[in-house]
């Protein structure tokens, strides 16, 4: 009987054990910064047709917002060299 109990016992702690690091784990992966995706992920993730560049119906967010200061040649698309160039968006502070 007491052989029992202190099995149930040793099997609780080392679960709370497996818990509690499995859980540090995951909040230390959660709390790295993110970085901005470079210019090849950007067409990579948006580029719809695959011509190697991003047209205006293809992109979004501040992209989308800041086209025509990004479009330097003003051909209506972007491309690496264009976006490598591009000005950084802002980043708001975390408190």
């Amino acid at each position: 009987m007491k052989s029992k109990t202190i099995n149930k016992l040793i099997f609780s702690a080392l679960l709370m054990v497996f818990g509690i690091v499995s859980t540090n784990a995951q909040s230390k992966e959660n709390n790295q910064p993110k970085t901005p995706p470079t210019a090849k992920e950007l067409i990579k993730q948006m580029d719809k047709n695959e011509d190697g560049k991003l047209s205006k119906a293809e992109v979004k967010g501040p992209l989308k917002d800041d086209f025509k200061k990004i479009d330097t040649n003003e051909d209506g698309f972007l491309t690496i060299k264009e976006l490598e160039k591009a000005p950084k968006p802002k980043r708001k502070e975390k408190r």
